[in-house]
């Protein structure tokens, strides 16, 4: 039997904690797949998309793919692509009954780790941010990450060097960045001067952690271990927009401590940057959540830049790319771990990714301290996360039933529209898309 598709629509939500965009593709045949945006994006990288899959049979995913994987790009320019491929498999694995793990090939593991994304709002020590993690292991998590950024020195005299007025600029136009972890990036960061200061990549700041603050991040960390102890992986992230200098030194001074990775201490398309961070500490270094398709990991992974690869499912293209990733860790001998703030959609497809690869470490976990965000979709187990771990679901597709629409609602977006009304005046976007004369 063929199938059609239909119509293509969404439902912006925001505060659990972020700011996501889910998807639903239909069909002429009432199959309906679930997909999602990258968080902290734009429902228009995937409506712009609509006109080229309507009337398509939505079991042919690759043919749809390579259609459409010219207008992705690196970063939330890869949701739209990444997100209707997501909800084909969906569409495919419920037309015929079988989970999106399978459709990957099968399964490495019927449980899939996961590491829980841990936040302290607000001035506090590392023994604050020690019980806040001591927490996250009583509940069951094996494996822990947290943030040690420079929001935390820029109010210790001393602890960093920067030009004359640019830590004050920082404050001014930057903060909402640097301390975004419980929300989504705000908007007003992407115009004018906030813009301006916000995309200053690390090599060009001229910020710089002294000897003060290197003390100053070392102990914060001893006070973390201290409180937590030696024996769970612990990873680092939003260390901030600094020189691989200072990279260099911190990561020297926090060797001892047994950390799981650093991640995304430069940008990541400056593969010799990271290479040489890589090659002064035995830190690994960790990136890729914002990287599109498979293929632009492999200048990092060749190089040995990278030790942890961190692919987002909903920027990378997909189940497809992220299965094609796990084949290069493979070559390469470097593990993957997923990035995952989005909602309870893009979760379960990446627990099915997960449990699909070879060289996965776990899948990571935002959401902790937001209850309703299990209650956005239907016909999850509950509780879904057990002693760390999702049981990984043999329900067709993503197995997952359908969003909740009464939880859904309670957290629209106040500017993003409704609850998956039309669109379409999608329906006729054209364009010439070859891409060769």
């Amino acid at each position: 039997m063929e199938l059609k598709i239909t119509d293509m629509r969404v439902a912006d939500i925001e505060g659990l904690p972020k700011h996501c965009i889910l998807l639903k593709i239909y069909t002429d045949r009432g199959i309906v797949g679930l997909g999602e945006v990258r968080d902290a994006s734009s429902a228009t990288y995937a409506l712009m998309l609509k006109s080229r899959i309507l009337g398509e049979n939505p079991l042919n995913v690759t043919k749809i793919f390579d259609r459409i994987k010219q207008f992705g790009g690196h970063s939330r320019q890869g949701g739209g692509v990444s997100g209707i491929e997501i909800a084909l498999w969906d569409i495919v694995g419920k037309y015929y009954g079988i989970p999106l793990y399978q459709l990957l090939g099968g399964k490495y593991r019927d449980k899939v780790r996961v590491y829980c994304d841990t936040d302290v709002a607000g001035r506090h020590t590392g023994r604050d941010m020690g019980k806040a993690l001591k927490k996250r292991m009583d509940s069951g998590f094996t494996y822990l990450k947290m943030d040690l950024g420079m929001d935390l020195l820029l109010d210790v005299a001393g602890a960093l060097n920067a030009p004359a007025g640019s830590l004050d600029e920082l404050k001014k136009y930057n903060l909402k960045a640097i301390t975004h972890q419980s929300g989504s990036i705000d908007k007003c960061l992407m115009h004018e001067k906030n813009y301006e200061v916000f995309t200053v990549p690390h090599h060009v700041t001229g910020i710089s952690v002294t000897q003060k603050g290197l003390d100053y991040l070392e102990n914060y960390v001893k006070e973390v271990r201290d409180t937590i102890g030696y024996e769970i992986p612990l990873a680092i992230d939003h260390i901030g927009h600094i020189g691989a200098g200072s990279i260099i030194a911190l990561a020297k001074r926090l060797e001892k401590y047994n950390i799981a990775w650093m991640e995304d201490v430069a940008p990541w398309m400056y593969t010799e940057i990271l290479r040489e961070i890589s090659r002064r500490t035995t830190i690994p270094i960790c990136t890729g959540e914002d990287i599109y398709l498979a293929q632009n990991f492999e200048p990092l992974m060749r190089e040995r830049a990278v030790s942890v690869v961190h692919p987002d499912v909903l920027t990378i293209g997909g189940a497809m790319e992220a299965k094609k990733l796990d084949g290069m860790c493979d070559r390469y001998g470097i593990a993957a771990a997923i990035h995952m703030a989005e909602s309870p959609v893009a979760f379960m497809a990446a627990v099915h990714i997960a449990a699909s690869m070879k060289n996965v470490l776990a899948v990571e976990f935002h959401s902790a301290d937001y209850p309703d965000w299990f209650h956005l979709v239907k016909g999850l187990p509950k509780p879904l996360i057990r002693d760390g771990y999702v049981q990984v679901p043999d329900a067709p597709g993503l197995g997952i039933e359908d969003i909740d629409e009464n939880t859904v609602k309670k957290y629209l977006h106040k500017e993003r529209g409704g609850f998956f009304e039309e669109t379409s005046r999608w329906d006729e976007e054209w364009a010439n898309d070859r891409e060769w004369s």
